[in-house]
């Protein structure tokens, strides 16, 4: 039973979550020829303060912007 767990920052709506999901559930069976109904997704929502690049905070990159 393929597990797809992604983690990104948080602000994208249900509808684009929900899409992400039927994408990469459609992946993964075409990739592995698995059965969909045995294919699990999670996501995994972080604050910007909870994500960093380069060693800098989003919320501290974004406030730059």
């Amino acid at each position: 039973m393929p597990f797809v767990q992604v983690t990104m920052m948080e602000g994208r709506s249900i509808e684009q979550k929900h899409e992400l999901m039927k994408r990469l559930t459609e992946a993964v069976v075409e990739a592995l020829g698995s059965d969909p109904a045995r294919v699990r997704v999670a996501i995994y929502e972080v604050t910007p303060d909870e994500w960093a690049v380069g060693g800098e905070a989003m919320s501290k990159i974004n406030a730059k912007k």
